[in-house]
């Protein structure tokens, strides 16, 4: 698998993540990992950077947007699509990512397959 399929932005997810780019005033690109926390036991988390870190696997979206992927996440993240859409009044980033197995109620974290082995 090509670092392009590693993981994939649609297009509204990187009008927004340009969007928040030119609203901070900083940041070329959006850096992304997974932490042990909420109800399910692990959470995205998403920030726009400069730069990532020197182990982060890099992609590259047809639109030229960095992205940068923590090492430790590669596999949890393995083909995943990130989209940007409308849920209820608001809109927030939405992950599909194969590789869970279920969510929390509210939707803010995850199990993933196998969770044993990425622990």
């Amino acid at each position: 698998m090509s670092n392009n399929t590693l993981l994939q932005l649609t297009e509204p997810a990187v009008n927004h993540v340009q969007a928040m780019i030119r609203q901070q005033g900083h940041g070329k690109g959006l850096r992304i990992s997974v932490k042990i926390t909420g109800c399910s036991g692990y959470q995205y988390d998403t920030h726009i950077v400069d730069e990532g870190q020197p182990e982060d696997q890099l992609v590259t979206t047809s639109q030229g947007l960095p992205v940068f992927i923590d090492p430790t996440c590669v596999d949890m993240l393995r083909g995943t699509v990130v989209d940007w859409v409308q849920q209820g009044l608001g809109q927030r980033l939405v992950f599909h990512n194969p590789n869970v197995s279920g969510e929390c109620g509210c939707g803010e974290s995850f199990q993933l397959k196998q969770a044993d082995a990425h622990e």
